[in-house]
């Protein structure tokens, strides 16, 4: 069955947004466009597109009529869609509501919604493998885009990844050629572009943008941006000998709404995908559902694999989204697969193979340790849970959890911490905030030091925690506390005349320790 649901997730946010969706509806069949005051041509079903529709009165009359056919949803463009004579009117009939974005074409929604009809009842043997629909149909969209040009074409989406390429790249360059194999413009390349401010004309909407070739041998390009509702989507380059004809150059232009429908039908696949994946997740690392019901859908390996938790410091809301998304594409990058993250309490979750290699951890930890603060301030550190199967993914989050708050707590340096690996920070933390719950550092005579430094600024609780740590190495507990070896005996002298303390005794000077513990890590 496909539900108004499913076609509304399919064609995504960018074109359609749905107002009211009743739980129970029919299934959706084909979509027709409605004369206003007339319901002829409706059928059980359909998907109503109020083409003509200008007035409140006749797009509420219009729902009513189309839910006594039996319709599955009537389609408004806004303003239309939202006021609230229409919206009662849908929930009264119980039926389906959607708003159109004001930008798009309805020849262009029609031929999508057909699309995406035809498409749905075929996916679903792909969707349980996990496959990508659509992506054939983009490689044969860019061969015919190729033809019309008479170039080879690539197609790419807004971080210039190549999402499909037309034959005949054995004749373009090796920045072409490179593109291919990388599946994405080199970094060197991508420079020369922009500082011919090519990125600042496709963001302007220039219908068709020429580069000429250049001095290292890179031949000219022919650029157009594919746009929907006003969005950047991405672009399409051709590689050709020099100037275009206009009228070629219009053709070029004139195929992409066409491949821009396909890279929305494409994308709104990829977001159904990973909310499902990110839900499913949530469920796993909070407790709610079994890991090994997750295995085959989060498409993970036997390998060990790691929880990992992201934060990101400092900066705006929006600076810190913008980091996530940019480390989830980390995660996912060059490994054939959708990323296994999901956010909870602000924080990204991933789980990542424990293993060298694009996706796999020690990529991703050098990634963030790597990663510059951003322009609003914004920095990104990461713990990670110990690695295990699949059965461990609950634990391996709590100890991520844990190994964080050794970050946020600056017991740990640095951005990124493992579990694993940082058994003596977690293991002090732990007897410090056990300690602390007790109220151990109030018993014995180290209160009258803690008071004695608050007014006289003496350093002797620093001076003695030192001195502990380097039993018999004043020169070692000196250059700690950064200060010269006979100031230390002098603080020790002064420190043992102020409160009496034997510590000759190797009970007094542990339980000092355990004080001292307590009230630096906890």
């Amino acid at each position: 069955m496909v539900s108004v649901r499913s076609v509304v997730d399919r064609v995504g946010p960018t074109l359609l947004h749905a107002l009211q969706l009743p739980e129970d509806g029919p299934a959706v069949g084909d979509v027709v466009i409605a004369e206003p005051g007339t319901s002829t041509g409706v059928a059980a079903g359909d998907l109503v597109l109020g083409v003509a529709t200008a007035e409140t009165a006749d797009a509420a009359e219009l729902v009513r009529l189309s839910a006594g056919q039996g319709a599955a949803a009537v389609l408004l463009k806004p303003p239309l869609a939202a006021r609230p004579p229409v919206k009662r009117a849908a929930k009264a009939a119980g039926i389906a509501l959607v708003q159109v974005h004001a930008a798009t074409s309805w020849a262009q929604l029609v031929w999508l919604l057909r699309t995406v009809l035809d498409a749905l009842g075929d996916e679903s043997e792909s969707l349980e493998e996990g496959g990508d629909p659509g992506s054939g149909d983009l490689f044969r969209l860019a061969d015919a885009v190729a033809s019309v040009v008479d170039a080879p074409v690539t197609i790419e989406d807004t971080n210039s990844r190549v999402l499909a390429y037309s034959a005949r790249q054995d004749l373009t360059d090796p920045a072409r050629v490179a593109t291919i194999m990388g599946r994405r413009i080199p970094d060197d390349v991508l420079a020369r572009f922009r500082s011919r401010g090519v990125f600042r004309e496709l963001s302007r909407g220039r219908q068709t943008i020429f580069v000429p070739a250049q001095r290292d041998g890179t031949l000219p390009r022919l650029i157009v941006p594919i746009r929907m509702g006003g969005e950047l989507l991405g672009s399409m380059w051709a590689v050709v000998a020099g100037p275009v004809s206009e009228e070629r150059a219009a053709a070029f232009a004139d195929a992409a709404p066409v491949v821009a429908l396909h890279l929305l039908r494409r994308r709104a696949h990829t977001d159904t995908q990973r909310r499902a994946s990110a839900e499913l997740l949530r469920a796993v690392l909070e407790g709610r559902t079994g890991p090994r019901r997750a295995v085959g859908e989060l498409d993970l390996s036997d390998e060990p694999h790691r929880v990992v938790v992201i934060e990101v410091t400092g900066g705006d809301g929006r600076d810190a989204e913008g980091l996530r998304l940019a480390l989830l594409e980390r995660i996912s990058q060059g490994v054939g697969r959708r990323p296994v993250a999901t956010e909870l309490g602000g924080l990204l979750y991933a789980v990542v193979p424990d293993a060298p290699g694009p996706g796999g951890w020690a990529e991703l930890r050098d990634a963030i340790a790597g990663q510059p603060a951003s322009r609003r301030g914004g920095v990104p550190r990461a713990a990670a849970g110990a690695p295990g199967d699949v059965t461990a993914l609950p634990t391996s989050r709590a100890q991520a959890d844990e190994a964080l708050g050794l970050l946020r707590a600056g017991i740990v340096e640095g951005r990124v911490v493992a579990y694993d690996q940082q058994w003596t920070a977690l293991a002090l933390h732990r007897g410090a905030t056990g300690a602390a719950a007790s109220k151990v550092a109030e018993l014995g005579p180290l209160g009258v030091l803690r008071v004695h430094d608050e007014k006289n600024q003496a350093g002797y609780v620093d001076t003695l925690y030192a001195w502990l740590r380097h039993p018999g190495d004043p020169r070692a507990a000196a250059r700690e506390l950064r200060i010269h070896p006979n100031t230390l005996r002098y603080r020790m002298k002064r420190l043992l005349a102020l409160v009496s303390l034997d510590l000759d005794d190797p009970d007094v000077r542990l339980a000092l320790t355990v004080q001292l513990v307590a009230l630096r890590w906890s």
